[in-house]
């Protein structure tokens, strides 16, 4: 089965309520924290996963990574409307109440003047052990052209590392886009606006353009819009999406959002596996074993994985590497070898995958006896959605290798 759609089912597995619109997307977006440990296993026949499972989690699930709401129990005609995000590392709203009709009309009553079309929600409620997230989304006509518009509720701990994925502005090293701005509200809140593309790549012109919300208490407000009646398969309407970055800030900070979650069970503290290096150290130690003649121009991590863009003065390279422990299983892609320790090493060099013109993808995957997981991988370009700047990356493959054998990863912390 093709990794978009093992990864699709193991977010699908996380919520009867959310729909996976777009597989790639989700490896370019959703993939973080939390629930990238729970697609890890899954995703790990992937070769080069350093930048797959982890890099575009950064800045939360902004590349795109956006997964529609069930309509189910819609009060209006079906079709396709704006999507939302699933939240990495949160949890369901359990003991709220709130149907979707109730939803739909909130969201209406919250925008300007205007026609709403294929209005679609869904409430609060549990089949099993699973609950369903309230959402709602309409395509909206201010007179100017069509847009689709959407909100999802959900809870999250509002101190771990998903909570401040959503609202840190991600590296353009990861995603391309044309504004992003993060502020903590008088309340305590966190909000971020980030406006962007539905495709980072550019590949068609959608914009999307999305607020997110967390408040002290763990309440997670997010919403996305797009200058189309819809997230993809739809023709642009109108230049930017109907809602400015003031009104989409109004939107998701509205109180109804916070009375309608005021009962939700907020999820436990998160917290990372003791054998998972965390992000700040890996950034530390990339940075250490990159060749000195390297001027890193750019850097982000979170737990696990750590990137950094070089520049020796022949063009950006991006640079990124993953630990993951319990990784015994993974089969290896590429030249195949065994050392004589034990430790099994994969060796790839391929065409990047994001669209970049002329960009190759460099990997070296290591699997130590003690089922420790390293891959690193390197790019001819700073952003794999841009054209290469470059012949080649950076690094050689002989130094990735040296880097990703480096025994220190088996002893970071």
């Amino acid at each position: 089965m093709p990794f978009e759609d093992q990864l699709g089912d193991a977010m699908r597995s996380t919520g009867d309520g959310f729909v996976p619109e777009d597989r790639r997307a989700l490896l370019d977006g959703a993939l973080m924290s939390g629930r990238r440990r729970l697609a890890r296993r899954r995703a790990a026949t992937v070769t080069g996963s350093v930048v797959a499972l982890a890099a575009v989690g950064l800045g939360g699930a902004w590349a795109s990574g956006l997964v529609g709401g069930s309509s189910g129990g819609s009060g209006g005609s079906g079709g396709p409307a704006a999507s939302v995000a699933a939240p990495p590392k949160s949890t369901l709203p359990e003991r709220v109440s709130v149907t979707a009709e109730q939803m739909i009309k909130n969201l209406i009553s919250l925008l300007p003047p205007g026609k709403t079309s294929v209005e679609r929600g869904s409430g609060a409620g549990q089949t099993g052990d699973k609950f369903t997230s309230p959402s709602a989304s309409v395509v909206f006509d201010d007179g100017k052209g069509k847009g689709s518009i959407g909100i999802s509720l959900s809870t999250i701990d509002p101190a771990g590392e998903g909570a401040t994925g959503y609202v840190t502005c991600p590296s353009k090293a990861i995603t391309d886009y044309d504004h992003c701005a993060a502020e903590v509200l008088p309340d305590g809140s966190r909000f971020m606006l980030f406006q962007g593309y539905e495709y980072p790549d550019r590949r068609e012109e959608t914009k999307n353009w999305r607020a997110t919300l967390v408040t002290p208490k763990g309440v997670l407000v997010d919403a996305s819009e797009y200058n189309a009646a819809a997230e993809k398969g739809a023709k642009i309407s109108r230049v930017d999406p109907p809602l400015t970055g003031a009104q989409m800030k109004a939107l998701v900070s509205a109180e109804v959002w916070k009375t309608t979650m005021a009962g939700a069970k907020v999820p436990r503290s998160e917290s990372v596996p003791r054998s998972e290096p965390s992000g700040a150290s890996m950034q530390r130690e990339l940075v250490a074993s990159l060749p000195k003649a390297l001027k890193v121009v750019d850097q982000g991590n979170q737990g696990g994985y750590a990137f950094a863009v070089v520049d020796d003065g022949k063009g950006k390279s991006l640079v990124g590497i993953n630990v993951q422990p319990g990784m015994g299983d993974v089969p290896l892609q590429g030249a195949v070898s065994t050392l004589p320790n034990g430790t099994r090493v994969g060796e790839e060099q391929r065409p990047g995958e994001k669209g970049g013109a002329g960009v190759v993808w460099w990997t070296v995957d290591t699997i130590r006896k003690n089922d420790l997981r390293v891959v690193i991988s390197a790019f001819n370009t700073g952003n794999q959605n841009a054209p290469a700047t470059r012949a080649t990356p950076a690094l050689t493959m002989a130094q990735l290798k040296g880097i990703a054998l480096d025994p220190k990863w088996d002893t970071l912390s």
